[in-house]
């Protein structure tokens, strides 16, 4: 793979993780509830009882949240690539729509297996994970498009 590509997409995935925190977050302090999902992360590495400080617990939560929407940019260029779907408007609310669905399943499964004991507003928590999702894939595809432009104009005027 093309270490150029691979820097677009830690890059993209960077900006577009760091909007949907953002919403969380402020979904979180406006609602005063517990939507922060690298703070729920690191809560569920008590649930597993692995022994490790909260200091790298609260940094592995941070770099799993990460890492998994590095994954998500990284299907979202599959799609892209493949000319599965186009770098649209429309396929960025398509995947927000499909990779919320695969976000709340997830935490559905990570709350059953650990038997999350934290109180949380479960439904609200999972309208918000919707939510983010959409503004995550808006992001990821404003970043990309923006890169992909970059790239063609680069390679144009420096070629």
């Amino acid at each position: 793979m093309d270490p150029y590509l691979i820097v677009q997409l830690i890059l993209i995935s960077i900006g577009a993780t760091s909007a949907m925190t953002w919403f969380s977050y402020f979904v979180s302090k406006k609602f005063q509830k517990l939507y922060k999902e690298p703070v729920l992360l690191c809560t569920l590495f008590g649930e597993f009882n692995i022994n490790l400080s909260v200091g790298l617990k609260r940094k592995l939560g941070w770099m799993l949240h990460f890492l998994i929407g590095f994954l998500f940019v990284v299907v979202y260029h599959v799609v892209w690539a493949k000319d599965i779907l186009s770098v649209s408007l429309l396929s960025a609310l398509l995947l927000g729509i499909i990779s919320g669905g695969i976000g709340i399943i997830g935490w559905v499964f990570i709350f059953k297996i650990t038997r999350y004991q934290t109180p949380i507003d479960f439904k609200g928590y999972y309208i918000q994970l919707f939510f983010a999702h959409i503004i995550f894939a808006l992001v990821a595809t404003l970043l990309y498009f923006i890169t992909m432009l970059l790239v063609i104009v680069t390679k144009a005027y420096i070629t």
